[in-house]
């Protein structure tokens, strides 16, 4: 049995120096100098460089980027960031033609798409997805969308609109913490708004997948996770990263705890239980890490329950909603109080 630690007091220690299990090989081979060298080519920006992710090379290496668009700096200040912060230039209309350029170039299968938060644009920057989505769908037939957005804080019901009506494949927004910790770690954000942006995609698809994720090691408590996946479910998402937050730069946020690789296995099994139809929970698990890997899995999962359709919630009962499975915070109690054992078992991979 995978030892469960109870809270972070055992993990807090090793946070002055790094363990065993966060360590990795950072050199660059050359397959993921030609990838760096062909977005550099067709001047785009990636959130692997950007936010100096750990799994840039691996990712590099295997062709698999995920493109950051709107530019290089963002009008908020997250405090667990590396991404620049500053007053943006102006939309760069020839990008969504770069981009899929890119992305036929490279002969990917599966891409990420994320960007900059854009508070400046009138439309927050849904318009310019919706751009870059149909030029990817134009040139690369067959290929699967991703995106991962900000929350649109001023016009979030719009935004998601005109952007599921586009016809992504996964649409990903990450909730990064636990709510008490939001005021230090994404002061901008807003943990129900967050929420909100997956009740509007399910306004206007019933079959699109929706995708989260967090970071641990902020100084969350195993119940404050626990209580964050649950709500997560409440609004029906389905795909769940959780991995180590890793300070990438002298002015980011401390880290306050490694989590051992048997608290994520943990997390994990809970978010099985609760009826996550997919999960990656390892240290270096990032939103878009094996992005593929876990979009094919997911599809054979779903077949195997007997359906060819993108994003069907097989976990849910034939005429019950996800709402009634996981009441939203606050609701009454009922006999959805303990539900977590109701669901069926399925497809389950451990990095």
């Amino acid at each position: 049995m995978p030892r469960v630690l109870e809270d972070f007091k055992e993990t807090r220690v090793a946070a002055r120096r790094l363990p065993d299990w966060i360590r990795r090989d950072l050199s660059t081979g050359q397959e993921a100098s030609r990838t760096d060298a062909l977005l550099k080519e067709f001047g785009l920006h990636t959130i692997c460089e950007s936010g100096r992710c750990p799994n840039r090379n691996e990712c590099y290496s295997q062709k698999t980027v995920t493109f950051m668009i709107m530019g290089d700096l963002c009008t908020r200040s997250c405090a667990f960031c590396s991404v620049s912060t500053g007053r943006p230039e102006a939309l760069d209309t020839d990008e969504p033609r770069r981009v899929a350029e890119a992305v036929r170039t490279l002969g990917l299968k599966h891409v990420v798409i994320t960007s900059v938060n854009r508070d400046d644009l009138p439309d927050e920057g849904a318009g310019h997805f919706v751009e870059v989505i149909r030029e990817l769908k134009k040139k690369s037939s067959g290929l699967i969308v991703e995106i991962l957005t900000p929350d649109f804080r001023r016009t979030q019901r719009q935004a998601v609109a005109l952007i599921v009506k586009e016809g992504p494949d996964i649409f990903n927004h990450n909730t990064e913490t636990v709510p008490r910790l939001y005021k230090r770690v994404r002061p901008q954000g807003d943990y129900d708004r967050s929420l909100q942006i997956f009740k509007e995609i399910r306004k206007h698809s019933g079959s699109l997948l929706i995708k989260s994720g967090l970071m641990l090691g902020l100084g969350e408590t195993k119940k404050e996770v626990l209580e964050v996946l649950k709500d997560l479910r409440s609004v029906d998402c389905q795909m769940l990263t959780l991995g180590q937050y890793l300070k990438s730069s002298a002015l980011g946020l401390p880290v306050e705890a490694y989590i051992h690789p048997d608290q994520f296995l943990y997390y994990k099994n809970e978010a099985k239980a609760m009826g996550f139809t997919w999960v990656e929970s390892a240290p270096f698990v990032r939103s878009s890490f094996h992005a593929k890997e876990s979009f094919a899995g997911l599809n054979i999962l779903l077949k195997t329950n007997g359906s060819n359709t993108v994003g069907m919630r097989s976990l849910v009962d034939p005429g019950e909603s996800p709402q009634d499975k996981f009441p939203p915070k606050g609701a009454a109690d009922s006999p959805h109080k303990e539900p977590l054992d109701r669901f069926a078992d399925a497809l389950w991979r451990t990095r």
